[in-house]
């Protein structure tokens, strides 16, 4: 995928109704990959495993933390498609349900799937808790902006673009 005018690699972000996890993971990576000067080299997406909230803003709780630490960042809720396998390069899902999920969409096509998580071996968990239910947005955005910084890492190692 190296060169000039190679295709973006396509990064889509997956959690269970994609307001608070998911959209975090992309904003948080999205800020990371324009820091490093790839915007024109990596697109990112987020969606979600329900169609709960479709069409719904990020959660208020990732908002906030994005205001305040300088994140620019819009999307509206969406549900993972099909398509989305042959549309993007990675799908990290936020815990082990949705990897499942996704590896039975995916089937045969190959796609690199993966817990976000994997980009941060040393948190010592594999499944990114729903601050949904549990209220700790900044320690999910901290756990997130981890295993971002260590996706970014990889992506750029393994595809070559620096």
């Amino acid at each position: 995928m190296s060169g000039a005018n190679a295709r973006p690699i396509g990064v889509l972000f997956v959690c269970t109704g994609n307001i608070c996890r998911s959209p975090m993971a992309e904003g948080i990576f999205r800020h990371y990959v324009e820091q490093a000067g790839l915007s024109e080299r990596i697109r990112t997406d987020s969606a979600g495993t329900s169609a709960w909230n479709i069409g719904e803003p990020p959660h208020p709780g990732v908002t906030a933390l994005f205001a305040e630490r300088g994140i620019r960042y819009s999307h509206r809720a969406r549900v993972v498609h099909p398509d989305d396998v042959t549309r993007f390069d990675y799908i990290v899902a936020a815990e082990r349900a949705h990897l499942d999920i996704l590896r039975r969409i995916a089937g045969g096509t190959p796609v690199h799937l993966s817990l976000l998580l994997d980009y941060a071996p040393d948190l010592g968990l594999r499944d990114i808790p729903d601050p949904y239910y549990n209220g700790r947005f900044r320690e999910v955005h901290d756990m997130i902006d981890r295993a971002c910084r260590g996706l970014l890492d990889h992506i750029i190692r393994v595809e070559r673009l620096m």
